[in-house]
């Protein structure tokens, strides 16, 4: 049995664009021509392959099919900026790439900017705690992602970039106000903190680290990253924030550290195993930003 690839890439397209209307817009074709695409890609593989919902989401079925639309069109653009053709710098690939919140608020984009100065390509990035970016490459959703997961993901390379230390900072008015300066367990389980969503667990990791009920402090929720920090540096409540991104509050006592050792949180990029120049370009870009951002393993 073969794949039409054809039928491949519009279902991939469908998948980026979200709704069947806007993957029409992009291919130049009517909503009714995708559907029929997609629908004989499903009759010819016998599977659900989406799920027709806004936005509209690939089955299990259907994810190796868009993973492998993703393959090759990568593959494709790299054969093409190899000959050296107007195509390949008249059209742009879409580079679909997963990186966690603190990352893409600090040191991320200064990388994919030199890449994007260097080959013709857009970067579609999916924003997603570093806990749970891998499983976008597991999905076919991103060619390449920054985790904190160590064992690549089937079909994966994985390359260290560093740590990334998290230190409990408040202000000094906050500290102040809640008792927080003398190390009072029962200060800091009273102490309102602020945590970037539901799934954030580095302000509960030092809770328990304290032998604190991590549920028992009121909290603030705050998901963004460069807000989460002002939210911090503004006195809503006590948070774990990077030490790059804390340091020169720190140093000018604008910040105090509180009591509890920091959390280092490894990251690491992880890629689809292909050989491909345009990916190379970007881990090798992302590995020299973070040599100069984050803490080497043994730091």
């Amino acid at each position: 049995m073969e794949i039409p690839l054809d039928l491949a890439r519009t279902l991939a397209v469908v998948i980026d664009e979200g709704t069947f209307d806007a993957a029409a817009r992009r291919l130049r074709i009517t909503p009714s021509a995708v559907s029929q695409r997609v629908k004989a890609l499903e009759q010819q593989l016998g599977r659900v392959l989406v799920v027709r919902s806004k936005p509209a989401r690939a089955t299990e079925a259907g994810a190796p099919i868009v993973r492998l639309a993703r393959q090759v069109a990568l593959l494709e653009h790299d054969a093409l900026a190899e000959f050296g053709l107007d195509e390949a710098s008249a059209r742009p690939l879409s580079l679909a790439l997963a990186v966690n919140a603190d990352s893409l608020a600090t040191w991320f984009l200064p990388a994919l900017a030199r890449v994007g100065e260097r080959h013709p390509v857009v970067f579609d990035l999916h924003r997603d705690d570093q806990d749970f970016t891998a499983g976008l490459l597991e999905s076919g959703t991103v060619l390449g992602a920054v985790t904190s997961q160590s064992a690549p993901v089937a079909g994966c390379l994985v390359r260290p970039l560093g740590v990334m230390r998290y230190e409990a900072v408040a202000t000094p008015a906050f500290a102040e106000r809640w008792g927080l300066a003398r190390q009072s367990r029962a200060a800091l389980a009273a102490a309102p903190l602020v945590d970037f969503d539901r799934r954030d667990d580095l302000q509960r990791e030092h809770l328990s680290s304290q032998g604190i009920d991590p549920d028992e402090p009121p909290r603030h929720f705050v998901p963004a990253s460069s807000d989460f920090a002002t939210a911090v540096k503004l006195g809503l409540g006590w948070g774990m924030l990077p030490a790059f991104q804390s340091a020169e509050e720190l140093e000018r006592g604008a910040l105090v550290r509180l009591d509890g050792p920091p959390i280092d949180v490894p990251l690491h990029w992880q890629q689809w195993n292909l050989r491909s120049s345009l990916l190379v370009a970007v881990a090798d870009e992302l590995a020299a930003e973070a040599r100069s951002a984050l803490m080497n393993p043994a730091g």
